[in-house]
Formats: structure tokens, sequence, C-alpha cells
């Protein structure tokens, strides 16, 4: 497609169509939007630097986070980072140096469809899409469309932390193994009535820690009342403190409670403190992911960890074609309980 393709699709001229996509001149925002539903609807990609037209692709390298304050996220993202530094060693040259721009999502889908098609005008060698996705059928439809795009142009794409599509090189997490392990754990220490923190349900590590969650459960015949028990929010410290309060008022009874992630647990933790329990005393907190606060938490949290480094620093490797692709183009990434002072038997049986 060319710039006058789009410019007819749009009923505006060529001149105008490349004032709308440069950004440096005044246009009509009516006209702006019908010019960039155009550019979409021809999957037009824009001519980035010289360098990148003599070549199928630029230096670019997109990293996709939903928030890189979280640390979950900013491992990961940093680990990728710096295979795009050690790209640069002198067998490589200049030649193998790329640079890795973080698109920081806020968790908005349409925000990462948008980066998607941006860093498709760029030309980008690659994209890393790191964390759960969106489980809304019409949205996952047009990340894989995207990603066929994409790859189609010669990036490569890979996904960190989330469920296989075609087109993309994918390393899963072992969310439900790791999450199911974990209950079983404190079922083992004699837990019965154990709440849950899940985070946003419409994402896809809340589906898959909340079913090996319930997993556990079930085989320990533990079915009823656990829908009950669990509460969603965000995967921040205020949800986990608000789902504690809540969870309480549920069920005063409550021995133990999961949260979905560590941050989470930490306002579990905040929440029991001030309602006067002790942890683990009176109630066991759990968590996932083992980020670097955990192991120094008062009493140090049991979690489950996942290498987020290492599994950051492989996407990296994946995205440069600097590591093979794994048989079928998915590998997993897999977890360990890590038991530590947050859990212990209920006071009844101790």
């Amino acid at each position: 497609m060319t710039l006058a393709d789009v410019a007819a699709r749009a009923r505006v001229s060529a001149a105008t169509v490349s004032r709308v996509l440069s950004g440096n001149y005044p246009v009509a925002e009516s006209t702006r939007a019908r010019v960039l539903r155009a550019v979409d609807e021809l999957e037009y990609v824009v001519n980035g630097p010289a360098s990148a037209l003599a070549a199928a692709t630029s230096d670019l390298v997109g990293v996709l986070v939903n928030d890189i304050a979280d640390p979950f996220f900013g491992i990961i993202a940093g680990a990728v980072q710096s295979e795009m530094g050690s790209a640069m060693g002198a067998e490589s040259g200049r030649h193998g140096e790329k640079l890795a721009v973080i698109c920081n999502t806020g968790g908005s889908p349409e925000r990462e469809l948008n980066y998607l098609t941006l860093l498709q005008r760029q030309r980008a060698a690659a994209v890393v899409l790191t964390g759960g996705a969106v489980e809304h059928p019409d949205h996952m439809a047009a990340v894989a469309a995207k990603a066929s795009r994409l790859a189609s142009s010669g990036t490569r794409v890979v996904l960190c932390g989330r469920p296989p599509i075609e087109d993309a090189v994918t390393l899963t997490f072992d969310n439900r193994g790791g999450a199911r392990r974990l209950t079983e754990h404190l079922l083992t220490l004699g837990h019965r009535r154990i709440g849950y923190v899940a985070g946003p349900a419409e994402r896809t590590t809340t589906r898959d820690r909340l079913e090996g969650h319930r997993a556990a459960m079930s085989a320990a015949g533990l079915d009823e009342g656990t829908q009950r028990l669990t509460v969603h929010g965000l995967y921040d410290r205020s949800s986990g403190y608000d789902a504690t309060l809540e969870l309480l008022r549920r069920d005063q009874a409550l021995t133990a409670i999961v949260a979905a992630n560590d941050t989470i647990a930490l306002g579990v933790c905040a929440a029991l403190r001030d309602q006067g329990l002790r942890i683990p005393d009176d109630v066991s907190v759990a968590g996932f992911d083992d980020l670097p606060f955990s192991a120094d938490a008062v009493p140090a949290l049991t979690t489950v960890r996942l290498p987020l480094h290492e599994a950051g620093a492989r996407a990296g490797r994946l995205a440069l074609g600097r590591e093979p692709q794994p048989p079928g183009g998915v590998a997993m990434v897999r977890s360990e309980l890590m038991a530590r002072a947050s859990t212990a038997p209920p006071r009844a049986t101790k």
C-alpha cells in the first residue's frame, strides 16, 4: 500500500496524509481520525529512517508491559533489555546493536493494540509481549492478527508469560501448577478454611492461578464455599487490603489467605495486622512470584517462585534470534514453591 492509497481511502490529499503521519502540522481532528482509520484498514506501514529502508527491519525492539512500576514487569523488561546490551559485544559489532523501547500499556487493551501498530510502522526487529493477556475474544483475535502482520514483515514476536498464539514464540508460566502446589502446601499443614484474593477476572494469569487453587481444594473435597471465599481485585497492595476485610466479613474463621501475587499479599498482611490478627499464628498468608521483597517481609512470605529474570533474558535472546526456538515454538517456565515463615499449621492443630 502507498501513501496515495491511504489518501484515496480517507478522501484527502496525499499531503494531508503526510501531515497527519508526521505530526508536524495542525490537522482537524475529524480528518486525522479518518486518515488513521484508513492507515489501519489498509495496514499501511510508514517508512522509517533511511537505515530501516535498506533492510526488512530496524534496530528497534519493543517490550510491552502492563505497568513498569510493578516489580514483576520491571524484572522481565530489565532482563530483556540486558540482552539487547549483550548483543553489542565485540563479536557482533555495531550490526548487533538493538534499542529496547519499553511500552507501558497500563493494562489497556486498546493501548496494547496501538503499540503493536506503531511498532509495525517502525519496522521493529522484534516485539516482546509480557504478562497475562486479556481474555476477550475480539481482543485476542486482534492481537493474533497484529502478531501475524508483524511476523510476515520480518519482525520476531515473543510472548513471555502469555498463552501461545500463531506466529509467535511463547514462554508460558507455570501459573496453574504453581498455584495448585501452593494451596496443597496449606492443606498439608492442616488448613481447610482458605480465602483467595484473585487478580482481575479478565486476565489469563488470574484464571490460571485461580484454577490451580481450586483444583487443589477440589481434590481435597473442599469445593463448597470456594467461590464465596474468592475476591477479585487489581494486582496491587490496596486491593489485597480491601479484599482481606471482605473475606473476614464473609468468614471470620479463616485460617489462611492465598494472594494471587506477592504485592497483593503485602496488603493482606497489613489488613490482618490492623484487625489485630497475627501472621501466621492466627492466619497464614501466601503469595505468588517471589518478588525481591518477599524474603525480607516480616514474617518472610511463603510464595511460588517464577524465575522472572531468567525468563526475560531468554525472551530477549529469542527476540534477537540468538537462541533456537523451543520445539513447537512453546516452552514452559517452571515454578517452585518457597515455603517460609508466613505459613504454619492452624492454631487448633499446632
